[in-house]
């Protein structure tokens, strides 16, 4: 392809890449968006004023009763949306009179990851009262009442890790100490097989393209992840071009089609400390349908883990050893994890990092297009330490 100003997209630069990176539909409009509005303005502050403005107009779109928004105030957490917490005091459905706590979670003009915010509304809606999620109430897909898309759910108490611990920036590095492992670990794979064995096609997913068996799934995947790394980076890495013929060589068909959380790790799940319960999976936004596995090869990182006391044991999460952590699954969710499966996910799990941090990374803080970029350039700053990394995977299977 000719070389582009990609801080300055052509549009027939952006219709290229979309017809050399087919991927589900919801996935190419989000991707598409973010291009075409890429040369636009810099991310400027949004006051809590426009927050409480908008989200006032979105569910006055929604509700024929009238309510009341109070106690709006930022919420922190998540490192590429915006968040707010808010009451909203209404006659609610099927309760009456109420107040409950809620949340706006809303996207920068880009974020590290660019992502769909009704897909995140409608899987979160799907596994309500199978696993512990947030109540989803309204989404605004495609920013109508609010500066950018924006979805509207429960407040769900609880702390991502425990107030003794200590933990890096989003979880990673959490310590989770000997008294909470077996309760928390039990749950935490659990949780897992629930998701895996759930029927989605049950459920209202239309911002999902559905894959049969196969390889439709992973292709999908990897169309998307090498169009972002081919609209964001700035330098041509042959490693990556080697890594992505690799997986295109080496697709591995799923022989099932699950919900894959995408993030599925500690750091994106909320638990109360009185009782030990995890109280809310979070951090939807990069779910799909697709294969198990890439849930169960990302968890199993070393970079969401710690050692044992032993100083040599590597527990998943903080939680359990691997064998103990895949045996507990096969058990709970009846489904096989096959190793040559696990361990090409493993891979596709590294080549999604090194494009999120050196490509997306890099490029969003400096067009100033995010609220976090302190913390989108320490990611960045990591992106050579997981090239590197990822060179030794490949130089494994090579």
């Amino acid at each position: 392809m000719p070389i582009v100003d990609k801080n300055r997209p052509t549009p027939e630069w952006i219709e290229e890449i979309r017809r050399r990176y087919p991927c589900e539909k919801e996935i190419d409009r989000v991707l598409t968006r973010k291009m075409r509005r890429r040369a636009g303005p810099p991310y400027s502050p949004v006051s809590l004023e426009t927050l409480v403005k908008g989200t006032d107009a979105l569910i006055r779109s929604q509700l024929k009763d009238d309510f009341e928004i109070s106690d709006a105030k930022w919420l922190s957490g998540g490192a590429s949306k915006l968040q707010m917490a808010f009451k909203l005091n209404w006659n609610q459905p099927g309760v009456g009179h109420t107040t409950t706590p809620m949340v706006l979670r809303m996207e920068p003009s880009e974020s590290i990851t660019d992502t769909s915010r009704l897909r995140e509304f409608q899987m979160m809606k799907a596994l309500e009262g199978i696993i512990p999620v947030p109540a989803t109430y309204w989404a605004d897909g495609e920013g109508k009442f609010l500066p950018y898309p924006a979805i509207v759910y429960g407040f769900a108490a609880g702390v991502t890790k425990p107030t003794t611990s200590t933990s890096g920036v989003s979880g990673v590095g959490t310590q989770m100490p000997p008294s909470l492992r077996q309760t928390l670990g039990a749950q935490y794979v659990d949780h897992l097989a629930r998701i895996h064995t759930f029927d989605w096609r049950s459920a209202d997913l239309s911002a999902f393209d559905k894959p049969p068996p196969g390889l439709q799934a992973i292709e999908w995947k990897l169309n998307q992840w090498e169009r972002i790394w081919e609209e964001d980076v700035n330098e041509d890495i042959p490693l990556m071009r080697l890594a992505i013929s690799w997986l295109r060589k080496n697709m591995p068909p799923a022989d099932k089609v699950s919900i894959v959380h995408g993030d599925y790790r500690v750091g994106n799940f909320l638990f109360t400390e009185h009782d030990t319960r995890i109280s809310a999976w979070l951090d939807w936004e990069l779910c799909y349908l697709g294969d198990r596995h890439e849930d169960l090869s990302w968890t199993t990182k070393e970079i969401f883990g710690h050692a044992a006391e032993d100083g040599k044991t590597f527990l998943v999460g903080g939680f359990m050893p691997k064998a103990e952590f895949f045996s507990a699954y096969e058990k709970a969710s009846g489904l096989s994890v096959i190793p040559e499966t696990l361990k090409y996910y493993d891979l596709f799990g590294s080549y999604k990092s090194v494009v999120i941090t050196l490509a997306t990374g890099c490029r969003v803080p400096r067009n100033g297009k995010s609220h976090q970029d302190i913390v989108v350039n320490w990611l960045a700053g990591i992106s050579y330490l997981l090239l590197d990394q990822f060179r030794t995977q490949l130089e494994e299977v090579l």
